[in-house]
C-alpha cells in the first residue's frame, strides 16, 4: 500500500493511498467513532483506478496523525478478534 501525505498539520491530515472503498469506508467509520475527530472523509476520484484521497480533521485534543494511528490499531484489534472467534467457531 503506497501512501503519500499531501497536507499535514496538528489538526488535519490529507493523504493519498492505493486503496478502494472497502478499506476506506472501514477507516472512515472507525475514525468517526472517535469523539476528537470532527471530519473523516475520502474520495475515490475515478472508479477504475485504485486510488483514494483521505482527509481527517480533529478538535485539537490529539493530532490528526494520532487519531489515524488509534483508528488503525482499533481496526487491527477488531480484525484479530474476528479471526479468533471465527477459528473457534470452525
Amino acid at each position: 500500500m503506497n501512501i503519500t501525505i499531501v497536507k499535514e498539520n496538528e489538526k488535519e491530515i490529507k493523504f493519498e493511498l492505493d486503496e478502494t472503498h472497502t478499506f476506506c469506508n472501514l477507516l472512515q467509520k472507525t475514525l468517526l467513532e472517535d469523539e476528537n475527530v470532527e471530519i473523516a472523509g475520502y474520495d475515490v476520484p475515478h472508479p477504475l483506478f485504485k486510488k483514494a484521497v483521505f482527509y481527517i480533521r480533529v478538535s485539537g485534543k490529539e493530532t490528526a496523525r494520532e487519531a489515524l494511528k488509534k483508528a488503525l490499531k482499533k481496526m487491527k484489534s477488531q480484525t484479530e478478534e474476528f479471526m479468533k472467534r471465527f477459528e473457534e467457531a470452525t
